[in-house]
């Protein structure tokens, strides 16, 4: 189990990226949560296998149809033992 601080920039707010983020999460079995940042963000915190981070991380990379992603940036942190992935606002 490992844990991941994604932070995706670009048009990726009111594009359903937070939904979709969840949607993938979920597909992937990762835990964690996701919310909008107020500098028009998105900020990502993923526990999973490493192979599903890795697959999430890609998935960020693009993220829904309508996001227009400019950049990914990834830092491990420690596992906080998520329950679910939840949307925060």
């Amino acid at each position: 189990m490992q844990a991941k601080r994604i932070k995706v920039t670009g048009k990726v707010q009111g594009v359903y990226f937070r939904a979709s983020t969840q949607e993938q999460a979920k597909q992937l079995g990762i835990k964690g949560w996701c919310k909008n940042e107020s500098d028009g963000s998105v900020l990502i915190i993923a526990e999973g296998s490493e192979e599903n981070l890795n697959a999430l991380v890609s998935w960020c990379h693009h993220g829904p149809s309508n996001a227009s992603v400019e950049n990914v940036l990834v830092e491990s942190i420690v596992v906080s033992g998520f329950e679910g992935f939840e949307i925060k606002r």
